[in-house]
């Protein structure tokens, strides 16, 4: 039989109608995946949670008891009712605190203690001093350790709020003061239209290597990685020991015999070896970004059982559905962990401003739960409620779920005879039965 010609193979119509389904398939696919999660994260916002504090004391004006920040708590509620993109929680300031240390809330807008006394001095009579008094002020907390993108969405809302409730104060200055018979000079009157003062701060500092507070996704894009391609390297080197592939050194091709053996056996070498590279790598990878480029971090112990466990788990789970689905199974490897997971991540955009289905998909995609428990590791002080507990059961779900689905699957091809190639005994041809010996005439 001739052998085959680049020019013939290159004829054949099955090769281009497979290649070409398989990356049409591929590149349609993560194209709706990483561009529809964030094109249109505004439009897709709702509920974000922002703390909302009044910790104002309030003050004595005319003769009556007065709380204005009370009055920009009701303000900002009532206009959020036919907005649903900003989830005001309206807490303490010792509360606020607490759900800024724990990623809980994106940011939070603050009334001072002396709001009230502030606004009631500016018109007060100031015949000794006039246009030294106070102006009031509202604070608003960042909190880039809960995503930068979502920070900054609870600060531009926080901003929003704290600009209106100053023109609506503004409006009622004004009334006040034209009700009095001194008329106001132009520069008093422009002060008292926009009176409150908005700062800004950091209610949750991050260190200044922490990548603006993205360092934990990027670590948990480098252990997802390493655990998929550790997952590659593993199965191809033992199919290699095995004798069911090849290997290349330049022009020399290398061939072990053939071991036959289960699909069974074959999963359990390959899990054994990836939880032995899981200690390599995950070593590896902590003193490279701490070590080397001196990313800021803590609980160094923590981390470091954290990153090999999870190199594990994922390396584990890819494993299974090579073993289940072949070479295929690599395919689907990259579209759970890379291609579904980065967009439902809430690393970047926060899970509050992506649409409904990669809001579905961040309960259980891998990706979003590894970076929850590396923010509380490098953020929060390793706070269980700060995403670390919810990291470990999932990390152990989805162990647990890929041990069974692995081996279930496996031992089903063995129980068949479904075997990777055919036992010498099971492929030789039945003996021919003898020929008749010929007629003599």
């Amino acid at each position: 039989m001739p052998h085959p010609t680049p020019p013939s193979v290159l004829r054949r119509p099955t090769l281009w109608i497979g290649t070409g389904l398989i990356a049409a398939v591929v590149s349609m696919l993560f194209a709706l995946l990483y561009v529809g999660g964030n094109v249109n994260p505004r439009g897709n916002l709702r509920d974000l949670p922002v703390a909302l504090v009044n910790t104002d004391s309030g003050a004595d004006v005319n003769g009556r008891r007065v709380n204005l920040g009370e009055q920009v708590v009701s303000g900002i509620q009532k206009a959020a009712k036919g907005d649903r993109s900003i989830d005001w929680q309206v807490v303490s300031r010792e509360e606020a605190d607490k759900l800024l240390g724990r990623g809980k809330v994106f940011g939070a807008l603050v009334i001072p203690g002396d709001y009230s006394a502030t606004v009631a001095a500016l018109t007060a009579p100031q015949p000794a001093a006039p246009g030294k008094a106070a102006p009031p002020t509202l604070t608003v907390l960042t909190n880039q350790a809960a995503g930068s993108i979502g920070s900054s969405m609870a600060s531009q809302a926080s901003q929003k709020a704290a600009h209106a409730a100053s023109a609506q104060l503004g409006q009622e200055l004004l009334k006040q003061a034209g009700s009095q018979k001194t008329p106001l000079p132009t520069a008093a009157q422009l002060k008292l239209a926009d009176p409150v003062t908005v700062n800004l701060a950091d209610g949750h500092p991050v260190g200044p290597r922490s990548a603006m507070g993205l360092s934990a996704f990027y670590y948990a894009l480098v252990l997802v990685v390493c655990g998929m391609l550790g997952a590659n390297v593993v199965n191809s080197q033992v199919d290699t020991a095995l004798g069911y592939l090849h290997t290349d050194f330049g022009p020399i091709r290398k061939r072990e015999p053939v071991q036959h053996t289960s699909r069974v056996r074959t999963l359990a070498i390959g899990i054994a070896m990836m939880l032995g590279l899981s200690l390599v790598m995950g070593t590896l990878v902590e003193v490279a970004t701490v070590g080397i480029l001196d990313m800021d971090a803590s609980h160094l112990g923590l981390l470091w059982l954290y990153s090999v466990a999870t190199i594990a788990v994922v390396g584990i789970g890819s494993l299974a559905l090579f073993a289940a689905f072949g070479t295929p199974g690599m395919l689907l490897a990259t579209i759970v962990f890379v291609a579904m997971a980065v967009p439902s991540s809430g690393a970047t955009v926060p899970v509050q401003a992506l649409p409904g289905f990669f809001r579905a998909l961040a309960e259980f995609e891998p990706l979003r739960q590894i970076t929850e428990g590396l923010r509380s590791l490098l953020y929060y002080g390793a706070q269980a409620d700060a995403g670390l507990t919810r990291a470990w059961a999932s990390m152990g779900v989805a162990l647990v779920a890929a041990l069974l689905f692995g081996f279930a699957v496996t031992r089903i091809y063995d129980r068949r005879g479904l075997h990777r190639i055919p036992r010498p005994e099971a492929a030789a041809p039945a003996e021919a039965p003898e020929a008749p010996a010929p007629a003599t005439a």
